[in-house]
Order: C-alpha cells, then structure tokens, then sequence
C-alpha cells in the first residue's frame, strides 16, 4: 500500500495544540476501515514487532518487521492527517498503520529525529499541507474532486475541505502558483508516459493486478499535486478484475487519464469553459472567496436526491438541486472526517429560494450556497422526462465533459427484470441499474411496478436511484456511506 492523503490544518491556538497532542486510541480505531482490520493490528501493536520506531510534533515513523524479506516503512502525518505504508495491503489504513498509531496513542513510542525515509516523504508533504481535503478521496467526480460543506452567506457548515484565505502562508503569490504550474506539468508528463508503458506491455500484464503499481503513481500524482488524477487512479485499481468486463472499463478510464494529462499541459489553447473543467478535474483548486465574489443564479431551488459515498476515510455528500425556473442543475458537496457529521440543511422533496455560486466549468455543476431568501416549503411536484429525453441531457453533458463521472437526471420510468439485470424502461428504451444498487427494494416497494418520477445518478456502470416522487410524499433511496458499493464510485 502507498496510500498518501492529506487534511487542512488547524489554524491559530488549536493548530499548535494539535501539534502536541497524542491522539487517543479511540481516534485510531475510528480510521479503521472494517472490524478485522483492528484486529489484525493488535498483535503487531508492540515495540518488539517494529525498528526505528520514533515520532515527534508532526510524525511518527518505523519499521514494522513482517512476513516480507525487507522491513515494511510506515509513515504517519499526524498534524495534517497522511499516511504511508510499503506494504501491498489494499486497505487503507492498513494493519501495519494502525498498529504504529496503536503504539504512538499509548505512549510506546519515544521521541526523535526522524530517519531518512520519514524525513523524505515529510518533506515531500509539506507543499501540499493546505490543499483541499478533497484531495484525499477523489474522487475527482463530475469534473472537480470535492471541496467543502457549502457554506450559506451567513455561515459555513462542516468546513473542513478548503483553508480560509487566513491559513495560507504568505509568499510571492506569483512564484507559488509559477512552482506549481510546474510541478503539475512534469506530473501529468509523467502519468502520460507511465499510460503509454502500459499500452506497450497490455493489460495482461500481471503488475496491474498489483496495487503497489496503480498507488505508487497517484502517491507521485499527489506529490506533483494533482491530487483529482491521484484519485481517478486509485479508483482504477479497483476495477482490475472485478468482473468479466473489467478490460473495458480499464482501458476507456486509461483514455479519459491520458486525455486530462494531455488537456491539462494544454490549458491555455483550450476554451474558456472547457479549461476550466479540465483544471479542476486535473487537481487546480479555486478559493471559495473567488467563488462567492460571482454573479449568483438565483430561483427555487427543488432538492431533488442525495448521495453518499465513501472515499477512503471521508464521507461525501452530494445534493442535487434543480431550478424550477431555469431547469438547471446544480450540486452542493460537503464533507465529514473523522466522525463529524454531514450537512443535514437540506431536505429531499422542499423547495428552497436562494442564491447559488457556480464553480466555473463546462457542465458546472457544482455550486456553493449563498443567502437564502425564505425557509425552505414543501415541492407538489418535480419536472421529470422520460428515457429518451434522459439520454439526451447525459449525452450532452458527456460531450462537455467527457470525463464526468455523474450526471442527475430524473426519469418518469418502472424498474423492471431484463437479461438478468434491473433496468429502468418505458415505450423508448431501458437504462441499466448499477448491480447492486442497496436501493432497489425500495424502489420496487414505491413504485409498484409503475412508472414513477424517479431522481437517479448517471455514472459509467449504470444508475444510481436516489430519490421516489410520489403523488403525496418523497421517497429518499439514495446509498448511504456505511453501504456504499463499488458499482457508482
């Protein structure tokens, strides 16, 4: 495993607190992916198992002596949130990080310089020690990778994914974006030439079978901070073979890549709009303050589903907006870590009269929420087409970005059995379901095999069902974290 991510900072007192304090274990064991990962830990939680053990203010390190013929190096940030392992585990955390955080929480580990390893990839962090927590996920979905909880004008909800403009160092502002600017090209020069060694060996090549292989690029990704690249490629790793099918899906994600990397050294020649979007799906943040500083879009706001999802250690939210004037769509994203809570301000099935601030982009789809000009009322009904006219918007959004990963849509359509797979179909044609979607029960409860206004998320495998309009009531059927499935990541 080569996992490396990273978490804002806290800023003025708490900060140099933070710097200080050992974590409890509880905090450790709330990282833990799944039960058996604790469990897997404890016996390696003892000094006897490790080497070079140390930590200080920022870090703890050490060796953990494993199965391998070599010590496994691991490596944790513990102010900015980042770790770093050698071992091939696919979990992250893995056992061997946990056990070191175990050891750190008890007050086993004693205090030093850090070796050369630790001192390297700590010194490789410290450049990216602000960037944006959505960094860490990536998911770089619907061509930007998540940012914050949208604050409304007069307050910030769950703000943890973008510093204030107060947490940035003080620098040449135009030598710090001129090193990034640089650091970002070799990056997606490297993932360029990394996609083209693997066209030449194939995709029978057994390497792509390994994690190490796919985490050790989005690890210097990240380092050449395109964190929204480093997290489509961390996804793709996934995909190697899960399913009969996988050598598709693989190789039309390895297009999209080599089309951002291309795009990406390209900005300049590119259109407005369409720079922009490949920007941000490359990694390039935007300040909030820069945001709200636009011309808002004003109208009655219909919540019309929810998403959530699991990237590594964050749950992400995803609300999806339409405006019943303009019949746009719009997307507010925020964020919880580290057992904070997600932003609960929006109800599924009300109308909410408010301005929103468009993140700029060729489909521009996400937004952040400024003021709110009456309480929220309940929505009669929703705007729905039918399959058709659903292709229709999905395809038009994928010609502006051909890279999106969701597109919302809502289709008046019955779920229905075909060749095995669960469909949602009318007199025009079907849309396929992704497998395993935890809300297809529920859909087929509430619409009785009827067609029903159904609020869904586009994604490459198919479907996602978020929301059932009923004449008299809301239905929400989006997934939850805790159940999140492979199919719409």
């Amino acid at each position: 495993m080569q996992s490396d991510s990273t978490r804002q900072p806290e800023q003025g007192k708490q900060g140099r607190q933070a710097r200080q304090a050992r974590w409890q274990v509880e905090q450790v064991l709330a990282l833990a992916p799944k039960p058996t990962s604790v469990a897997a830990a404890q016996p390696l939680a003892v000094p006897g198992r490790w080497v070079a053990l140390g930590c200080d203010d920022r870090a703890v390190w050490g060796r953990c002596i494993g199965t391998g013929a070599e010590p496994y190096e691991c490596m944790v940030d513990h102010v900015a949130v980042g770790m770093r392992c050698s071992c091939p585990s696919r979990s992250h955390p893995c056992k061997h990080t946990l056990a070191l955080l175990l050891l750190w929480a008890r007050g086993h580990v004693a205090r030093g310089d850090a070796p050369r390893f630790a001192a390297g990839w700590l010194a490789g962090r410290a450049g990216t020690e602000i960037a944006e927590i959505a960094e860490i996920a990536e998911v770089a979905e619907v061509g930007a990778e998540p940012v914050a909880a949208q604050p409304d004008a007069a307050s910030s909800t769950n703000d943890t994914a973008s510093p204030p403009d107060s947490a940035v160092p003080e620098r040449d502002p135009s030598q710090s974006r001129d090193d990034r600017v640089a650091r970002m090209s070799a990056g997606l020069a490297e993932l360029d030439r990394w996609l083209d060694d693997r066209m030449r060996t194939g995709l029978a090549d057994p390497a792509l079978g390994a994690y190490r292989t796919w985490d050790q690029l989005a690890a210097r990704l990240t380092d050449a901070q395109v964190g929204g690249l480093a997290n489509r490629v961390r996804r793709l790793a996934g995909a190697v073979g899960a399913g009969p099918q996988w050598h598709e899906r693989v190789l039309a994600e390895m297009g999209v890549l080599h089309l951002l990397a291309v795009g990406g050294r390209h900005l300049g020649d590119l259109p407005p709009r369409l720079a922009d979007s490949v920007a941000a799906a490359v990694g390039w943040q935007i300040r909030q303050t820069d945001i709200l500083a636009g011309v808002p879009t004003t109208d009655h706001w219909l919540v019309m589903g929810r998403s959530d999802v699991r990237e590594d250690r964050i749950e992400v939210r995803r609300i999806w907006l339409l405006g019943r004037e303009s019949g746009e769509w719009a997307m507010v994203l925020s964020f919880a870590a580290y057992q904070q809570t997600l932003d609960t301000s929006f109800a599924i099935g009300t109308s909410l009269h408010a301005d929103l601030f468009r993140y700029p982009g060729a489909v521009a789809l996400r937004v952040l929420v400024g003021p709110r000009h009456a309480p929220p009322e309940p929505c009669p009904s929703v705007p729905a087409v039918g399959v058709r006219q659903a292709c229709e918007q999905i395809g038009a959004a994928l010609a502006l970005e051909p890279w999106l990963d969701r597109y919302p849509v809502c289709v008046i359509a019955a779920p229905a059995r075909v060749e095995g797979r669960w469909v949602l179909t009318d007199a025009d044609g079907s849309l396929p379901i992704v497998d395993g979607t935890p809300g297809i029960g529920a859909l087929l409860s509430c619409s009785e095999g009827r067609l029903v206004p159904v609020t869904v998320e586009w994604t490459p495998g198919g479907l996602v069902p978020l929301t059932v309009h009923l004449p008299d009531r809301t239905i929400d059927i989006g997934p939850v974290a805790e159940s999140s499935f492979v199919g719409a990541s």
